[in-house]
């Protein structure tokens, strides 16, 4: 600690912040957290898919959805261009399977049951979705995909 005592002629008090505690505290901080940290954060080990971007392919029998949330809150679905409620769409997604086991009889497989593409808005809320997907799996769908665009300048690949 310094002291200034008399003479000098510069009589204003001494303005300077001493951040010396200011220091200390943040450096105990900091080795706190880095303690704690990692404490906190276990989970359970998993190994996530690798995510790469593949063209769709699309087919003639494959279902197009848009999905949308609406400004009131509701949500918007089209089956292509045409908009249904829920009702409508597991009534129009039945009867399209319904018209694959007509056309191919009892010997449908996997295979044979087309794909519902998703594409939804990126301010949709999840139940909109969710709601979708779930329609068209109480349908009988077994291949749900989603539409998305690559991220700009990766030429359409990540890893």
């Amino acid at each position: 600690m310094a002291m200034s005592v008399g003479g000098g002629g510069d009589e204003r008090p001494m303005s300077d912040i001493n951040t010396t505690p200011l220091v200390d505290v943040m450096l105990v901080l900091l080795i706190i957290f880095l303690i704690a940290v990692p404490v906190v954060l276990q989970s359970v080990d998993v190994e996530l898919p690798k995510v790469e971007f593949e063209p769709t392919t699309t087919k003639p029998e494959n279902i197009n959805l848009a999905v949308r949330g609406a400004p009131d809150g509701s949500c918007e679905v089209y089956w292509n261009l045409t908009r249904v409620n829920s009702q409508e769409l597991l009534d129009r997604a039945v009867d399209n399977l319904k018209g694959v086991v007509a056309r191919l009889g009892n010997n449908v497989t996997p295979d044979d049951i087309p794909e519902v593409h998703i594409r939804g808005d990126v301010n949709t809320p999840y139940k909109c979705i969710g709601g979708t997907v779930y329609q068209m799996q109480q349908a009988g769908f077994i291949k749900v995909g989603f539409i998305s665009e690559p991220p700009a300048g990766t030429g359409g690949r990540r890893a």
